[in-house]
């Protein structure tokens, strides 16, 4: 498999550009603007030692230190022309408008460190500029936070600003996506458990979502096969 790689290092993005949503569909309830401050690259440095374990803990593949195994429930999204099975997500047409969603959406969690990690394999693309992992806010700041898409290339990027996150990701290759939500601090996103993006993270809440969506510029047909889902907290 192809090593993925970042382009950006140490640059600052205010977000706008491309991909930018309408947040008009029902999920949004209408009118978000994203602004998202973006540093891409460096490599997170961690060492915990003499810590006490006193529950159930889990080596977490990436971020250091000591973690707490989490099962948060979800609900299946299927709109449009989505469909899910399972850990397959697809979308079936070629529709360029439109919601087109398939998708599972987490619980909500206020405040605490929060880490997701899954592996996508896309086994067949022929649209493009598809979001497969998303972080959004809920609660009275409601509205789109964090968005990974891809591009029919491999290109992934974040919809909100379009920044490129990292390359390879094409058909039949297996990535493994984990996102660090540390709630009012920092938002961390590694690529095949090399940190790639942070983004400051405002206090309130949040949650998980991952499978496929289209977005504003995108179009199916694709289908995401997703593996290996696990989360934790501390």
């Amino acid at each position: 498999m192809p090593p993925l790689s970042a382009t950006g290092r140490g640059l600052t993005v205010i977000g706008s550009g491309l991909d930018l949503y309408r947040y008009r569909r029902p999920e949004f309830h209408g009118g978000w603007h994203v602004r998202t401050r973006t540093r891409i690259g460096g490599a997170l440095a961690a060492a915990v030692c003499g810590i006490a374990i006193l529950a159930p803990v889990a080596d977490a593949q990436v971020g250091g230190g000591t973690w707490k195994p989490w099962s948060p429930g979800y609900k299946e999204q299927q709109k449009g022309c989505g469909q899910v099975s399972g850990l397959t997500f697809k979308l079936t047409c070629s529709d360029g408008s439109g919601e087109q969603r398939a998708e599972r959406r987490y619980e909500t969690y206020t405040g605490g460190t929060h880490q997701f990690e899954g592996s996508f394999k896309i086994t067949s693309m022929g649209g493009s500029r598809i979001s497969l992992k998303q972080t959004f806010r809920d609660g009275s700041n409601a509205g789109p936070y964090f968005l990974l898409a891809v591009e029919k290339g491999g290109r992934l990027y974040t919809v909100e600003n379009g920044q490129t996150v990292a390359t390879g990701a094409t058909v039949g290759t297996s990535v493994r996506v984990n996102t660090i939500n540390e709630v009012g601090s920092t938002h961390k996103v590694y690529i095949n458990g090399s940190l790639k993006q942070t983004d400051d993270s405002p206090s309130g809440s949040y949650y998980d979502k991952f499978g496929s969506y289209r977005t504003a510029s995108g179009a199916g047909p694709i289908t995401v096969e997703w593996s290996g889902i696990k989360f934790w907290t501390r």
